[in-house]
């Protein structure tokens, strides 16, 4: 649909598809009339909390010294890939939302925060970068920062710890209220937003806001990316429109399993159940089952799966990784920390497939800029 689809392997094939101008028409309009079209869209944040994008643009007009603007594409919960998915299939687009996001806001710099194991997406953008400089296609500086393969660095103010040369561990005030670099009395304000939301951006910029809402619902419109993983026929990213069902994204994975257990909505939102398989996936529909739309990542297990083996790596996930640090953490280590040993009792037959997905990704690759995390 919307973002898959436009795949380009070169600026100039970027730009001979019509890349390039909701940068063109941004930079020829005031800061403010670029967040009036973001907010007219509708647009929410699609690394998680679904905050309105233009809300968190307007707020850096009130904040005193340099802003800047940070790109996370550090994409860390389990059973999600799209992210680093837009990045392999157009990383100009990504760049050109993190130019209109660094006009609209008055940024000075621009920064691209991910994992040091996530070397093919550090190279796509290195390579975009090059090209657009050479294109003078780049009114604000960029740099790439990588970091080490932990969940914190997705936090978004970890990511801001790591890009200061510190550890990735959490601040308590949110970016847009003290940013990069901040010193008393300069707040620093500075835009966090994910891989998909900038990707969203340039769109919106280049077509109007009504292109965004011609798929969705009226408080989520546009489409997102959904991973898919586990007991399905097909593990991958769709891109679907928002308020599509579950059960409509297992149907485009293959099919719906027969004996469909639970699904976990990455691994800090409630788990759902084949009752909830018709659950629209948008941020209000997910909240009033009670659990969360998050980064759109799915992990489906089926009868044959005792709940306690995947319930008790995300349990470790989230208690190794946060490093103590993260709130999600709360309540899964206590004194004795996370159970080691877990009673196989399942149902599942010995021919079942068996398919884990692991919490962070791949953890193999160069580091180019990497953060060491000790208290991790």
């Amino acid at each position: 649909m919307a973002l898959l689809e436009f795949e380009a392997a070169s600026f100039d094939e970027y730009v001979s598809r019509g890349g390039g101008r909701g940068l063109e028409r941004a930079l020829a309009m005031a800061p403010e009339a670029v967040i009036q079209e973001v907010a007219l869209s509708g647009l929410r944040g699609r690394g998680g909390a679904g905050f309105p994008t233009a809300r968190k643009w307007a707020a850096l007009h009130t904040g005193t010294g340099p802003r800047y603007v940070v790109c996370n594409a550090a994409e860390g919960e389990p059973a999600t890939f799209k992210d680093r998915l837009l990045i392999r299939r157009n990383p100009y687009r990504v760049i050109d939302g993190i130019q209109i996001a660094a006009h609209a806001t008055g940024a000075e710099k621009a920064y691209v925060g991910l994992k040091e194991a996530f070397t093919t997406e550090f190279d796509a953008l290195s390579r975009a970068l090059e090209e657009m400089e050479r294109a003078d296609a780049l009114p604000v500086g960029v740099e790439l920062v990588a970091g080490p393969d932990h969940y914190l660095l997705g936090e978004e103010t970890g990511l801001l710890e790591v890009i200061e040369n510190r550890e990735p561990l959490p601040r308590v005030a949110r970016p847009y209220y003290w940013g990069l670099f901040a010193k008393p009395p300069d707040e620093n304000p500075t835009a966090v937003n994910n891989v998909e939301t900038l990707s969203n951006v340039a769109h919106i910029l280049a077509e109007g806001p009504d292109w965004l809402r011609q798929w969705g619902t009226e408080a989520s419109p546009g489409t997102m990316g959904f991973t898919v993983a586990g007991d399905t026929e097909r593990e991958g990213v769709w891109e679907l429109p928002m308020g599509t069902t579950l059960r409509e994204l297992l149907q485009a994975a293959g099919g719906v399993p027969e004996a469909v257990k639970v699904i976990f909505p990455g691994a800090s939102s409630t788990a759902l159940v084949p009752a909830q398989l018709d659950t629209p996936l948008s941020f209000e529909a997910m909240a009033a089952v009670g659990s969360g739309l998050g980064a759109g990542g799915f992990a489906v297990y089926d009868e044959g799966t005792c709940v306690v083996e995947p319930a008790l790596p995300f349990c470790r996930f989230l208690h190794v990784d946060s490093c103590g640090q993260c709130p999600l953490q709360a309540g899964l280590g206590g004194r004795g920390g996370v159970p080691r040993v877990v009673p196989a009792q399942g149902t599942r037959q010995p021919t079942s497939k068996r398919r884990w997905p692991r919490p962070g990704g791949p953890r193999t690759g160069r580091s180019a800029r990497s953060r060491p995390a000790r208290a991790c």
